[in-house]
């Protein structure tokens, strides 16, 4: 596929500008057939006078295109042939009669206001439009007053068949001129409709390696030129799941090895986490974080992260590219107040703060393989809903003593029948005072 030009608004006005060249180039040699033509007629018909008119408009003209196409200068070139659009007409009339007698030649001066209109712009186009008035108005002012009416040895047939090719031929170059300039403008907007199209896919993966980084939300707000972003969420539920001797196993893996089994595992990490509706905040060499409650339209998320963190384990010990090699995970779940917020102008992320994440992170730190340990605020959401076992106390760094409670498993239901409370699990039925 052939690969379509980068179209800027650059690149766009030398293509106008290019256009409006080729348009005026066009019109000056239909412009020079056209008085060739002419020129032949009156000399055939002798009037030789008359005659010097295009004859000199030639002159002129052809000269100013060969300064044009040595100079490059192209509004001196437009100038000269738009005032030779509209001067010439009028000044062949008057050297043969009036308005009839010339056969409406004047007529040939309109493409002076058109050209300037296609190849100038609106604006430029409305003195020469004026002009073309005035000319018009000066030479009707001639007829009546100074009556000039012979017909200088022409007949009616040929002042009729002179009316003709004037109209015919002019009629010709405007809609050649105009056609011409429909067609390259239609051309230039394919392709800015093309150069669009490919912008639109740039900026739709852009989107989708920001959301990849970012919530949605602050995604937008960053996409809206937001400044500091910085929010406080009274209650969300913090997880941290890791890897269990990770490390030394990396020993035996070579680095491609080594990253595939992490994309792997993170991947499939990430696929959970969206079918849980909680995001994923970071991951932090073979560890991962994530938070549920950043959306308040899901007021379900304590739950949701405990359920994450059951199919993460499961993931992890039943997945046949995971299988041989033996891993586990251990993680920590905490509820409370966080403060989020975006750092970074470069390589950016977002990122939480506070208390409740500092519990998960030691929380996860003092898991054995395969334990998932929550924090009673957490244990006390979804106790019902959910097998622990009793209760431990563990030294926390900052915090001394704290209370912990092992999740187990989804208690037998209906819903999950297959499911078997651990016998401890079972004598849990109220959190320590």
């Amino acid at each position: 596929m052939a690969k379509l030009p980068v179209i800027t608004e650059e690149t766009m006005d030398t293509q106008e500008d290019k256009l409006h060249k080729d348009l005026l180039i066009f019109a000056c040699g239909f412009m020079n057939l056209a008085v060739a033509l002419w020129l032949g007629l009156y000399w055939l018909m002798g009037l030789h006078f008359p005659a010097n008119v295009p004859l000199g408009y030639q002159l002129i003209s052809v000269a100013s295109l060969v300064y044009y196409l040595k100079t490059k200068r192209f509004k001196p070139f437009r100038f000269v042939q738009l005032s030779l659009f509209l001067f010439s007409p009028f000044m062949m009339q008057w050297s043969i009669g009036s308005s009839v007698t010339s056969s409406g030649i004047m007529l040939w001066a309109l493409l002076a206001p058109i050209g300037a209109l296609v190849v100038s712009g609106w604006r430029e186009s409305v003195p020469w439009f004026i002009a073309y008035i005035i000319m018009t108005a000066v030479s009707g002012s001639f007829d009546y007053f100074l009556g000039a009416g012979e017909s200088n040895g022409m007949s009616m047939k040929t002042i009729g068949v002179f009316f003709a090719l004037n109209f015919s031929a002019m009629s010709a170059i405007i809609y050649f001129l105009v056609r011409y300039f429909v067609v390259e403008m239609d051309k230039i907007r394919e392709q800015l409709d093309q150069q669009h199209q490919l912008l639109a896919e740039e900026q739709k993966k852009s989107e989708r390696v920001l959301l990849n980084v970012l919530p949605s939300s602050i995604a937008q707000r960053l996409k809206n030129h937001q400044g500091l972003i910085a929010d406080g969420h009274a209650d969300v539920t913090v997880m941290f799941t890791d890897l269990v001797n990770f490390t030394q196993l990396t020993e035996s893996l070579s680095p491609e090895q080594m990253v595939g089994l992490l994309n792997t595992i993170f991947t499939g990490f990430d696929q959970l986490c969206e079918k849980y509706g909680v995001e994923k905040i970071k991951t932090i060499g073979d560890a991962y974080m994530a938070v549920g409650g950043l959306n308040r339209d899901n007021s379900n998320y304590t739950n949701d992260i405990a359920d994450l963190a059951l199919e993460m384990r499961d993931f992890v010990t039943n997945h046949p590219d995971l299988s041989r090699f033996k891993l586990d995970i251990h993680s920590g779940i905490a509820t409370g107040p966080v403060v989020a917020g975006v750092i970074g102008t470069k390589r950016f992320i977002y990122d939480l703060w506070g208390d409740t994440v500092n519990v998960a992170s030691r929380l996860t730190d003092e898991a054995v393989e395969g334990v998932i340990q929550v924090d009673r605020t957490t244990y006390n959401r979804i106790r019902h809903d959910y097998a622990f076992e009793p209760p431990a106390t563990i030294n926390v760094k900052g915090k001394g003593e704290m209370v912990m409670y092992r999740l187990s498993a989804l208690p037998i239901d209906a819903a999950h029948p297959a499911k078997v409370l651990p016998p401890a699990a079972q004598e849990v039925s109220a959190p320590p005072a």
